[in-house]
């Protein structure tokens, strides 16, 4: 790779968690020059029975609004912020911040108001750490007043703003409209943060540091010891993200996508590890391929099937249609629809039709009179992503063989024309096996002729 000249670094919630974690950070972030701009979230938990502080001043502002004393409440708050403040020895003092937090909360604040405090508190104490200039997101991030980001905008403040400094620490997850009034991005927006200040000061790299080296091949709650996935496209990214995989916001790969920039996920608590590099091409991924055929496995449950029988249905003009037409109706959208010469199927969320069973098929009944009509419970999907299948003969034959020896009876299949992934439907108590299965065939066999 090229010398990197700038580099953003955003850091999750675990990573800034308490003194320690902000320790960890200051040495990440002082180890390079080129790491010259820095997104924090909000603290996250210090241990499995912890809470976010995110979660902490919802509980606040619910109070709040409900016309309760938030003072116990926001103490705990207030305490986590003095205790890393004092345990760093910071010469700023957040006592008159966390004052103004407290009063407007006390006086009616939003939920994304309340919400967004724990990365603006956090700035301003990482910022003081540093020794960076502190700029409030709400002045550089624009929403417009339906609470969609207007990217034109938000670049123009980005770039006048940031162009004029060295260093500094801009907190993710929040901006604002044009009224000031504060507005969140969903959970897990600070990398969208991120990826925003990346493109507007033409970063080199992205670095994403979190609490694990990487993106995983598999759920490692399924998969023990899953290994890292070493570079990935963003077009894989997306399909697995798409599919459960959570460790990047979705929508923070448009940004830097657009402007060719890659991401590095990292690991704060081992810096040292490579991590996951994202990139925008499979040419940019090509030297870093890995010996695997595919890339990467996700996949979710809480999906069922709506299957439809009907003689002659492929020579009935529009039969498709007016089935979709239903669900159109009941703005339900579907996942997959599989289909033979006298039956389809239609794989869609089992929320989408919860409580509205007997409706969506006595509709379907209604427009196109099938000889045999049935919804089918318990369905999840399972997406085996890689641009290494589009150039290797047999993987779809080697997936299914691994299903076939573990029993592991399969609902559905479809893989697009781009060949880059391979959606299996199954049934729910199948998943976890599925998973495991594939990745032996894939990965950990391809381990094993390495060595």
């Amino acid at each position: 790779m090229n010398q990197v000249d700038l580099k953003i670094v955003k850091f999750g919630g675990s990573s800034l968690a308490d003194a320690n974690q902000f320790r960890k950070v200051k040495e990440i972030v002082t180890a390079e020059k080129a790491r010259r701009f820095v997104v924090p979230s909000a603290p996250g938990k210090r241990s499995s029975n912890d809470i976010k502080i995110t979660d902490m001043l919802y509980t606040c502002q619910k109070l709040a609004s409900e016309g309760a004393d938030i003072s116990e409440s926001f103490g705990q708050i207030r305490a986590r912020y003095l205790e890393i403040a004092n345990e760093l020895s910071l010469s700023y003092d957040p006592s008159a911040a966390l004052d103004e937090v407290y009063e407007n909360l006390r006086n009616g604040a939003t939920k994304d108001y309340a919400a967004s405090r724990g990365e603006y508190l956090n700035g301003l104490l990482l910022s003081s750490y540093l020794g960076y200039q502190f700029v409030d997101a709400a002045d550089v991030v624009r929403f417009d007043a339906n609470g969609v980001l207007m990217m034109d905008e938000t670049m123009t403040l980005m770039r006048e703003k940031l162009g004029k400094l060295e260093c500094a620490v801009i907190p993710g997850f929040y901006g604002a409209d044009e009224n000031g009034n504060v507005i969140t991005f969903s959970r897990g927006g600070s990398d969208v943060t991120g990826s925003l200040v990346a493109r507007a000061v033409s970063a080199d790299i992205y670095e994403n540091w979190t609490d694990v080296s990487g993106v995983l091949v598999a759920d490692p709650r399924i998969v023990a010891n899953a290994v890292p996935i070493n570079t990935i496209t963003y077009e894989e990214l997306r399909e697995l993200s798409y599919m459960g995989a959570s460790v990047l916001h979705e929508d923070a790969i448009f940004p830097v996508r657009a402007a060719d920039i890659p991401i590095n996920i990292r690991n704060t608590n081992a810096p040292d590890a490579p991590g996951t590099m994202i990139v925008a091409s499979d040419s940019a991924a090509s030297d870093q391929f890995t010996g695997y055929t595919i890339t990467g496995i996700a996949g979710r449950k809480g999906f069922c099937a709506i299957n439809i029988q009907k003689a002659m249905m492929n020579a009935e003009i529009g039969f498709c249609r007016k089935v979709l037409s239903v669900l159109e109706e009941l703005n339900i959208s579907f996942e997959h629809m599989p289909s033979g010469i006298d039956t389809m199927s239609i794989i869609l969320p089992e929320d989408a039709i919860h409580g509205r069973e007997k409706t969506v098929l006595s509709k379907i009944r209604k427009a196109v009179s099938p000889d045999r009509l049935e919804i089918e419970h318990g369905i999840s999907l399972l997406a085996v992503v890689g641009r290494g299948m589009r150039r290797t003969r047999g993987t779809a034959a080697r997936i299914f063989a691994a299903l076939a020896h573990a029993r592991i009876n399969v609902k559905m299949i479809d893989q697009g024309s781009s060949e880059l992934n391979i959606i299996i439907g199954l049934l729910d108590g199948d998943f976890e096996e599925a998973v495991r299965r594939i990745y032996d065939v894939f990965v950990s066999s391809t381990i094993t002729e390495q060595s």
